[in-house]
């Protein structure tokens, strides 16, 4: 059947094409055709079948018949679907109170300052919203209003968040949303891209200090660097650590601020640290922090170093109605706890690296694998035409990714060309989710790769 996309998902990974509806099963094409009547624009399904379903617990998700799918995409249920003590924290504060941020409120002071005593010495001031696209326009907003700069720099297939401040810096959002005048891009830090004998630090250092050059010249004083922790959207891109340093020098000496997004690379996504710039050494002068905080729950956050808020503080009012009300505080409260009590971050490092040597030992001799790359529970794989010309193959990582999905394992795709398998499991993916993941992967492999 002819396809139907339009322009604004045609790049997406792993969109599911509407113009072969006619061919799913009767039940979920009737319920896909009414999703289409009612909803407005952008909403987008992933996979060439799409899949419904009802419940979940740990890393699995449960569809309509009872089928187990192991869930090795969504990232947002941090410590696992419907984690107990979380949807027992929600529960009980939803039947006692649910107030805003203009009443006091001890349980939000506590809760900010065990949230606070995860980040080094210097970040000591949070606020809170409901997703990370808000915290990343409030980071922005406090950025320019410190430096009295309005440049931006972000990675060239980046994605901070759908406001219509964030979406200009945003390009993976695609042709339909165009970025603003006063945003540069630079290359992810892919080693690849570095010219022979340039180490990554230095090229890096390069490419910021060109785009903070092309600001000024049509007029546009830095205000901040902002990047993902991961790179997510340009490929995901973990390693090697310690580059950011040079960079973050150099945006300090144009008068900009570094931003550092976690919505992400944060909460142990990586491994080695809580918060995914601590491995490269450096300190920002904002975080910002989304759902998975909350463990799904609508709260985000932005951490300041008081020298760059306070002045922003005491000159604009900033409120956010559901910002740090009662429920998504407690939800955030309760995923500190199961940090604690579950010892979550030593999870993630062992499953981790377990998850990473089995798709390297399984992809190591194919000729349509480039690289597998990332740390911690966040994996990407690079599928390209043939190895040595590193042409990307965007059709052949859908079709593992769909191969896994019929195989009732999740993952999706990353990437300005969409041919890097993202693997980015709940936080609770544990020793045998693992074992599941390889063995299936395994024999998707054998026939596709």
């Amino acid at each position: 059947m002819t396809s139907t996309l339009g322009r604004a998902i045609a790049g997406y990974p792993n969109r599911f094409d509407p113009g072969v509806l006619s061919e799913l099963p009767e039940a979920l094409r009737e319920t896909i055709r009414r999703r289409g009547e009612v909803l407005g624009p952008g909403y987008t399904l992933i996979y060439r079948e799409p899949v419904e379903f009802v419940s979940g617990h740990g890393a699995h998700l449960i569809d309509r018949d009872g089928h187990d799918y192991l869930d090795a995409y969504n990232n947002v249920p941090c410590v696992g679907h419907a984690h107990p003590h979380v949807a027992e924290a929600v529960s009980r504060q939803v039947a006692t109170v649910n107030t805003n941020t203009r009443y006091v409120e001890e349980s939000l002071v506590a809760y900010a300052e065990r949230l606070l005593a995860t980040f080094p010495d210097g970040l000591s001031r949070l606020s809170l919203a409901c997703s990370g696209s808000e915290a990343n326009d409030l980071a922005v907003r406090v950025a320019k209003f410190h430096t009295g700069g309005a440049g931006i720099i972000v990675t060239r297939w980046a994605y901070h968040g759908i406001t219509s401040e964030v979406a200009s810096f945003s390009p993976s959002l695609g042709v339909g949303s165009p970025l603003g005048p006063n945003v540069r891009l630079i290359d992810p830090p892919d080693p690849r891209l570095a010219p022979p004998g340039v180490a990554l630090a230095e090229h890096m250092r390069g490419q910021v200090r060109g785009a903070i050059d092309d600001l000024e010249r049509h007029g546009f004083r830095l205000a901040a660097l902002i990047t993902d922790g991961a790179y997510s959207s340009d490929g995901i891109f973990t390693d090697p650590a310690g580059y950011l340093k040079d960079v973050v020098e150099e945006v300090h000496a144009a008068g900009g601020v570094y931003i550092a997004d976690e919505v992400q690379a944060g909460f142990a996504r990586l491994g080695e640290t809580m918060w995914g710039f601590s491995r490269h050494g450096v300190l920002p002068d904002i975080v910002t922090m989304g759902k998975p905080m909350g463990n799904g729950m609508p709260i985000s956050g932005v951490v300041f170093r008081p020298g760059v808020s306070d002045e922003f503080g005491r000159n604009v009012r900033y409120f956010n109605t559901f910002g740090g009300s009662s429920i998504p505080v407690a939800a955030g409260a309760a995923v500190l706890d199961v940090f604690e009590e579950e010892n979550v971050r030593q999870r993630v490092l062992e499953n981790g690296t377990a998850l990473r040597k089995g798709l390297e030992e399984i992809t190591k001799d194919s000729a349509h694998v480039a690289e597998v790359r990332g740390s911690g529970l966040y994996v990407g794989v690079e599928i390209v035409e043939d190895r040595q010309a590193s042409e990307p193959d965007r059709a052949r990582a859908e079709d593992v990714i769909n191969d896994l999905r019929d195989r009732r394992v999740l993952i999706s795709g990353t990437g300005q060309a969409a041919n890097v398998l993202k693997i980015r499991p709940p936080l609770a993916f544990t020793a045998a989710d693992v074992t599941r993941f390889l063995e299936t992967f395994a024999e998707v492999a054998k026939v596709r790769l």
